[in-house]
């Protein structure tokens, strides 16, 4: 019989959803998680597989938790998404890792379809990049990823 899980899952992958948002893929390492999660290193690849189980648990949660149920409102001038990690693993992974290239694909196209504008994500993700061009080196320690908080810009015929 097998020992009953010390930690919450639930927890460890918002967490881990956190770090990866604010260092990117290739910044937390393993020990990193260990660490910040409070998981021991045998329990986090009993449950997640790998590091890069870990990263898709925690964008799927992003995904569901943070970006999706929010669409409807995205249109609206005063909703500033808060989608930092789900535009980290566009720029970051999704250039090296089809599963997570459409699963990022496949919401920004439901970001589009939800706004009826199929330039919203281009903006989105330009103002998001413009606001933090180096923010995406690797290995800068627990550096912030800044949020979407700008006043929107307007698409000819529609703002976001």
């Amino acid at each position: 019989m097998g020992r009953r899980r010390a930690f919450d899952v639930d927890e460890a992958v918002e967490a881990a959803a956190d770090l990866f948002a604010r260092r990117a893929y290739d910044g937390v390492s393993i020990d990193d998680l260990v660490t910040r999660l409070g998981v021991h290193r045998n329990s986090l690849y009993g449950v997640f597989g790998s590091k890069r189980g870990l990263y898709l648990a925690a964008l799927r949660r992003h995904v569901e938790q943070d970006v999706r149920p929010h669409l409807a409102r995205a249109a609206q001038p005063e909703h500033m998404p808060a989608w930092d990690f789900l535009l980290v693993a566009a720029v970051d992974r999704a250039p090296d890792d089809p599963e997570v290239a459409g699963l990022v694909s496949a919401v920004l196209a439901e970001v589009d379809e939800a706004t009826g504008d199929p330039r919203a994500t281009e903006v989105l993700l330009g103002r998001w990049l413009r606001g933090r061009p180096d923010a995406l080196r690797h290995g800068e320690a627990e550096s912030e990823v800044p949020t979407i908080r700008e006043a929107p810009e307007t698409v000819p015929g529609k703002e976001i």
